[in-house]
């Protein structure tokens, strides 16, 4: 049998990793390839970890937004700039106040879809403070600074936000809380995308920060398919795999 150069066989051996990688790369999925995460109040993106690994592992294209919480405005500019980034449909998930920002920045052609993870939905014209106040959570624990910042008392956080979780978690969770701009609670949203857009509402059951109440009222009165998932606010936290089905759905549907 004839034998291989050995400059052959080396060529070979460092090729073998990359035929491999590109054997492993999951088939591009059906519908939006595309999904853009916005996080809520108090939390960063970085809890959106798990979700993240399950979508890419069945080939979605998955960005999480940093917005700056300093206004909604700003919140809504930076979603758009990562919007902007995508090549062909987007399914765009808010939770929390999130879902004010994705109300907004969804009101374009490439968004097909609209995911509600425990998220607020207000209507054209309503502020978030308003729907808040319309059901009161069974929890109250937010402090306002003089510098109209607003932040979660930590000795309550584990407890209001994300019950369902370990301690070592929650305290890392109140920590690292980012502040948020009492002014973004006050703001009138100028657009509601969900009039035109399928929408999706995950209502967290057990969740202490945002009355679940609320989230069946507003999921209703937008039209939005429902699943209702025992868990905290932080749902996709502790229900990561529970959230992500919820996505997939949305992009696969999407037209």
């Amino acid at each position: 049998m004839r034998k291989l150069p050995i400059l052959a066989l080396s060529a070979l051996a460092l090729a073998a990793p990359m035929f491999a990688s590109a054997a492993a790369e999951p088939a591009a999925p059906a519908g939006a390839k595309n999904i853009v995460i916005v996080h809520g109040s108090f939390v960063d993106g970085s809890g959106w970890r798990v979700v993240h690994d399950i979508l890419i592992h069945k080939g979605y294209h998955v960005t999480v937004v940093h917005q700056p919480a300093t206004s909604l405005d700003a919140d809504v500019a930076a979603t758009r700039e990562i919007l902007d980034q995508q090549v062909g449909p987007v399914v765009l998930v808010g939770h929390s106040s999130g879902g004010a920002v994705i109300g907004i920045a969804g009101d374009r052609d490439k968004v097909k879809a609209l995911v509600y993870v425990a998220g607020l939905q207000p209507e054209v014209g309503e502020t978030l403070g308003q729907l808040l106040s319309s059901m009161p959570s069974p929890s109250n624990d937010i402090h306002a600074t003089r510098d109209g910042l607003l932040f979660v008392d930590r000795a309550k956080f584990g407890e209001d936000f994300a019950a369902d979780q370990t301690t070592n978690r929650t305290d890392f969770l109140a920590a690292s809380q980012v502040p948020a701009a009492a002014a973004t609670f006050g703001t009138q949203n100028w657009a509601a995308a969900w009039h035109k857009k399928p929408s999706y509402g995950i209502v967290a059951t057990d969740d202490k920060a945002l009355n679940p109440d609320l989230q069946r009222w507003m999921y209703k009165r937008a039209g939005s398919k429902v699943t209702e998932i025992k868990a905290s606010h932080t749902v996709y936290i502790s229900q990561p795999e529970a959230v992500a089905k919820v996505i997939e759905q949305a992009a696969l549907n999407a037209k």
